[in-house]
């Protein structure tokens, strides 16, 4: 039965090395004094063994309910389609919006260019292309859906400077594309500094994603706090972590309003499994997080800093193992062995750790917005064709409707009618934007579904559609290059 100081928590030992770093893991936080009651799971290979495309067994949803809490080892995802991310599903279900991923190198005893960094990066966990929304369109396109939202936006973003405000950080970076992508990237970065805004004791910054990415891999110390989209967050806190020195040593931790997950950042490692060689540090650190998030920072405390006192003394394992810096080259269980021999002892020259007895989860409230006034303003039409772009339009132009124009025929994005540069290569699927004949005239609906049968009257049927909507007369849709 559970008392007041015991603390239930869910348990997926995973695939590969998982069951191995994960029983490593588990023994370290008993004898540290983490008093847990633990429920076990299936998740992963075993799971989809069963014909369960999602990974996870029924049954581990009530546990995950009941809990709140799930300490994860990595899990092998099947190749081919068909198959979901296990991560993936757990995240978009319990709404585990934000992952965060402490980057810290640990000098001169794991090797690095860069002994001075020390960065957090909070990435949004829900949104994005990460939602998986593909389509084959034509012969020739496949599309995926970039989905950025205000709401998940602001959410990231205040958990990032909260997170700053608790822990003591300096400054936030935010990471975009919006010199491209000026609606959904643009609509991060505008929402950034609105939340930047209401934390004026924090430093605030915007980096383009490339050059950002340049500048963590070759300066990492100039930055403290990163929040940035999905795919970004994704690559560049791979990134960070492997530039600290190893991958293999960092934590994750994905935060939700109620429920939360903990997990190493790296995989499965099959080749590796079943040899006692594997470091259990990724995991560990994931439960350091874990034990703050329920409160039990000074477990926390005990066992981090007896982490940094083996990688101090040099007791490593294969992935970290170094000459003349290590002094010993230890398996899974023998690492695990010389933390918990460490347990009570305070790091000497890496910076110890210390994490508050019990501290509240950070709850993010979003600001109420306005809602705007949507007016139509017209309609890109997606069409399958092959043939000269100039014929095309002269077919669109005989087939219109008498309230729209054809304002212009895109590839790929690029304006290729009228006027087009004979030189663009194009595919097989056209973009075609019809708008108001007369400017500023009403279109309705109707008219717009007149130019489908119209386009389909004459032999081109169309792939997807897209309204063109202003918002508060701001129009909502990009232009096309060169148009």
């Amino acid at each position: 039965m559970t008392t007041e100081s015991r603390r239930r928590i869910t348990v997926a030992q995973g695939d590969g090395i998982g069951p191995e770093i994960m029983e490593a893991t588990l023994r370290i936080l008993a004898e540290a004094g983490a008093d847990l009651e633990i429920e076990r799971i299936k998740v992963g290979a075993q799971v989809f063994d069963q014909g369960i495309t999602s990974g996870i067994e029924p049954k581990a949803w009530d546990s995950l309910r009941r809990t709140k809490v799930l300490l994860k080892a990595p899990i092998t995802t099947p190749q081919g389609g068909g198959f979901k991310s296990v991560n993936v599903t757990i995240r978009k279900t319990f709404g585990l919006y934000a992952n965060i991923r402490p980057c810290i190198s640990y000098s001169p005893f794991i090797p690095t260019q860069h002994p001075g960094m020390d960065l957090v990066i909070v990435r949004e966990n829900e949104e994005d292309l990460y939602g998986g929304i593909e389509h084959r369109q034509t012969q020739d396109v496949f599309q995926t859906l970039k989905l950025i939202t205000r709401p998940g936006s602001e959410r990231i973003i205040r958990y990032a400077f909260e997170y700053a405000r608790r822990y003591h950080r300096h400054k936030v970076t935010s990471f975009t594309k919006d010199n491209i992508m000026k609606l959904s990237d643009g609509t991060f970065h505008k929402i950034f500094d609105e939340v930047a805004a209401e934390y004026p004791e924090i430093e605030a910054e915007h980096w383009i994603i490339d050059i950002g990415t340049a500048k963590l891999a070759t300066a990492p110390e100039q930055f403290d706090v990163l929040v940035l989209p999905n795919l970004y967050g994704d690559i560049l806190s791979d990134v960070a972590a492997e530039i600290t020195g190893s991958v293999g040593l960092a934590g994750s931790a994905n935060i939700g309003d109620e429920i939360a997950m903990f997990e190493a950042i790296h995989g499965s490692a099959p080749p590796l499994a079943g040899h006692n060689i594997a470091n259990p540090s990724g995991l560990l650190m994931g439960a350091v997080l874990m034990l703050v998030h329920l409160g039990l920072g000074s477990v926390a405390t005990r066992v981090h800093n007896a982490w940094l006192c083996t990688i101090e003394d040099g007791i490593h394992t294969p992935d970290i193992y170094t000459d003349g810096v290590s002094t010993k080259k230890v398996g899974t269980d023998a690492f695990a062995d010389a933390v918990i021999e460490r347990l009570g002892r305070t790091p000497e020259r890496l910076l110890a750790a210390h994490y508050p007895a019990s501290e509240e989860p950070i709850i993010v409230k979003l600001k109420e917005r306005p809602i705007e006034i949507k007016t139509l303003e017209g309609i890109d039409i997606f069409l399958e064709y092959r043939g000269d772009v100039n014929q095309l339009g002269q077919q669109i132009e005989a087939h219109l409707n008498p309230n729209l124009t054809l304002v212009m025929i895109s590839n790929r994005g690029q304006k290729v009618y009228p006027n087009g540069a004979a030189e663009t290569f194009c595919v097989d699927h056209w973009r075609c934007r019809f708008q108001a004949r007369v400017p500023g005239a009403t279109i309705t609906t109707a008219d717009l579904i007149d130019q489908l049968n119209r386009l389909d009257a004459a032999g081109l049927p169309f792939i997807k559609t897209e309204g063109l909507y202003a918002f508060d007369g701001v129009p909502g849709y990009s232009l096309s290059q060169g148009q």
